[in-house]
């Protein structure tokens, strides 16, 4: 029976080149880093398709970081093989082209529920989750200036291979943090607590009840996440208005 792999651990990377991140990608794929435990940002990735726009708080509430997974084709590289290519706007940073886990992280910094903060920036979520805050804040200059940042998630006893590799190919201020990031529930929505807290939050009650229902009708006859996610956001739309505060909680009233 293959061994199951077990991330313990996040190490957190700037590269300054784009051709460096998919020489990192390819390497921890190599050594057996799932890619569901690969993460990437940065402002100016080159695609061969240009970007005519981008998503907004709004769009990111709705849909998630996974509405942008059409995204994922578009780049020419290592980072289409990663989960939930995406694109949207974080606070101070601007445009944020992102791949993996770390999406739900800056979900929170794009709507605010870090911190509680409409101006919440990547070092609001980046403290939030564990990394010392003048560590998060030399992440966010570099990523404003057109660097990226590469995150794995490891087991503890292969911290040190690790390092070493994403060193090797380039990878500045290392980090390591003793946790993983947030990974999205897969299969059925049994409870609230399947929902990633960046969407939760933004849901009443009710509103989340009827989230799952669609959802789960829908996971249910196409075994596609993606899908079902869509449909259940168009039932939230379907059924609910946004109060003052952006949680789809008013129930609408058909006239």
């Amino acid at each position: 029976m293959p061994e199951v792999y077990q991330a313990e651990r996040t190490i957190s990377a700037v590269l300054k080149e784009q051709k460096q991140i998919d020489q990192v990608i390819r390497r921890l794929l190599d050594r057996g880093v799932p890619r569901d435990n690969i993460s990437v940002m940065g402002k100016d990735f080159q695609s061969e398709t240009r970007i005519s726009g981008f998503i907004t708080k709004k769009d990111v509430i709705l849909g998630g970081l996974r509405t942008g997974a059409i995204f994922g084709s578009l780049f020419g590289s290592f980072l289409s093989l990663l989960t939930g290519v995406g694109v949207l706007f974080v606070p101070f940073v601007g445009p944020i082209v992102a791949a993996g886990p770390i999406g739900a992280l800056l979900l929170g910094a794009a709507s605010g529920a870090i911190a509680g903060s409409a101006g919440a920036g990547l070092v609001s979520a980046l403290t939030a989750w564990g990394m010392p805050e003048d560590k998060a804040a030399v992440y966010q200059t570099r990523l404003q200036a057109g660097e990226f940042i590469l995150m794995a998630e490891v087991p503890s006893d292969r911290v040190g291979e690790f390092q070493l590799l994403i060193e090797g190919s380039g990878g500045q201020e290392i980090h390591t943090t003793d946790k993983t990031l947030t990974h999205p529930s897969s299969g059925p929505c049994n409870s609230p607590e399947d929902l990633s807290p960046e969407v939760r939050c933004h849901l009443s009650e009710e509103a989340q009840r009827t989230f799952m229902d669609r959802y789960n009708a829908v996971l249910d006859h196409t075994n596609d996440e993606f899908t079902a996610e869509q449909a259940a956001w168009d039932a939230v739309h379907e059924q609910f208005d946004e109060d003052e505060s952006g949680v789809w909680s008013k129930a609408k009233v058909n006239v």
